[in-house]
């Protein structure tokens, strides 16, 4: 929060996602309880529902109070979902057809919350479908030194949907009769410690043949063990020496608020996002096509692997290409009727989870997949990743433009298709490699992806654009 000519300014929490910020600076119990007031009249929820819940970070619980007091004086009624993973969220939205909220920072440190934003339905919010509106009347209640009273208060009662969110997703993918399977979880202290023991455990379902080996399961906001964000390697290593100590089958690593999975193999090696998106799509599609559609369509970004594309062709299905970011995603998903979408980042999308993401599900279908036959993980993942890919490398440069000037300056030449869906993606037109260069939003820097047929040539192609990226 800043003012500007004394005037409230929620810019530096208001992202183009959702709201995050540093708690007791950009993101305080009065602008939660304006923003609580803001959604219900810029959504116009007044007389109807509203879900709120939150993660397990300290100032949540305090938070989720403040939204129910400022949605309730604009006349919303509040139904209190309380402890929740994003994904349940999700869930909630679309099965009870509502609007919600739910607090967390996801994988971000633990001086941090936010708010994610849904519509009913689980139909994402974003600064393009009402964001920036939700923005301004907060600004303007908090400018305007209170809320405005409705005709009639809301009233709030509370709900536990864990056990139903766990039914929901156990009936989408039966693991009731895959060969017993070793597993290791990593919830990180984030919300997997909750929904892992729900979802692939005993304790409100009845078991399946998982031996769950649990790490930092203990709920606790402060992450006293690593970061929740199993993006950067050297949060997995925990995971990765546990799969191994313990001959477990498979590794599964979950962020802060539980929507994103990433994979570890029986070597403590990790899993591709873009091997795990081709995997679950095989699936999905079989399913889809067994089901009588014809042509399931499958969403990925443009930075999975073009083996995802490539496998969606041979197995029948049609592959749709977008933009990164979730909104982009979600919107696509809806308007192409997709049976499921992929992201690098590690975010799975599902028609069958009313478009949303869901950390969860993807697990269950690699579950699935590695005890529905006898191979390990790492001879199972090897037809999902005949490429070779650098990752992000992220580069800090003080002139953006200049640099990525200088790349097309050296790429844009006979050979080679450039393509400006999101950043600049240069393709071999022997389809020997492909890389792309991105603009991060908020700081100064590249994102750089590259992919190959063969490790040296990842390599070359990866080093060439860094350096002149970085002159």
């Amino acid at each position: 929060m800043t003012l500007v000519n004394n005037a409230f300014d929620l810019s530096a929490s208001f992202k183009a996602y959702d709201v995050r910020g540093v708690v007791g600076e950009t993101i305080t119990p009065q602008i939660v309880e304006a923003v609580g007031a803001a959604f219900v009249d810029a959504q116009g929820l007044a007389g109807q529902t509203v879900l709120v819940g939150g993660d397990m970070r300290p100032s949540s619980p305090e938070f989720i109070r403040d939204f129910a007091r400022g949605a309730t004086a604009r006349g919303a009624d509040v139904l209190l979902l309380d402890l929740i993973s994003t994904d349940e969220l999700y869930y909630a939205c679309g099965v009870l057809n509502a609007a919600g909220v739910t607090f967390t920072a996801s994988h971000n440190p633990a001086q941090y919350n936010g708010i994610k934003m849904a519509k009913a339905g689980a139909v994402p919010i974003s600064s393009e479908t009402g964001l920036k509106e939700i923005q301004a009347l907060a600004e303007q209640y908090l400018n305007d030194g209170g809320i405005p009273t409705g005709a009639k208060a809301g009233q709030i009662s509370v709900r536990d949907v864990l056990a139903d969110y766990a039914g929901y997703l156990r009936n989408l993918v039966d693991l009731s009769a895959i060969r017993p399977l070793k597993v290791v979880v990593d919830a990180g202290n984030g919300m997997a410690g909750m929904t892992t023991p729900a979802v692939l455990g005993d304790t409100i379902l009845p078991g399946l043949p998982l031996d769950i080996i649990p790490l930092y399961f203990e709920l606790d906001g402060s992450f006293p063990n690593h970061p929740a964000n199993p993006l950067e390697p050297e949060n997995l290593r925990d995971l990765q020496a546990a799969v191994v100590e313990h001959g477990a089958d498979i590794g599964l690593a979950f962020d802060g608020d539980a929507d994103r999975c990433f994979v570890i193999d029986e070597k403590g090696n990790p899993v591709s996002p873009s091997a795990v998106t081709a995997l679950v799509a095989r699936r999905e599609i079989a399913r889809a096509r067994a089901a009588g559609e014809e042509t399931p369509v499958i969403i990925h970004n443009l930075i999975t692997s073009r083996a995802v594309p490539e496998l969606v062709a041979h197995d029948g299905g049609r592959a749709v290409r977008t933009r990164v970011g979730h909104s982009f995603i979600k919107a696509v998903m809806a308007s192409e009727g997709a049976v499921f979408g992929g992201e690098h980042s590690a975010h799975y999308y599902f028609r069958d989870f009313y478009n949303a993401d869901t950390g969860m599900l993807a697990a269950m279908h690699v579950l699935a997949a590695l005890g529905e036959q006898t191979r390990s993980l790492s001879d199972l993942a090897r037809e999902y990743e005949p490429y070779f890919s650098s990752g992000e490398v992220n580069s800090r440069v003080e002139d953006v433009p200049a640099a990525v000037a200088r790349v097309r300056a050296e790429f844009e030449r006979d050979g080679v298709t450039v393509d400006t869906l999101d950043g600049v993606t240069f393709t071999s037109d022997d389809g020997a490699w492909w890389f792309n260069l991105r603009a991060s939003n908020t700081e100064p820097f590249l994102r750089l992806n590259a992919e190959a047929e063969d490790l040296p040539a990842m390599e070359r192609v990866r080093d060439h654009v860094l350096t002149l990226v970085r002159k």
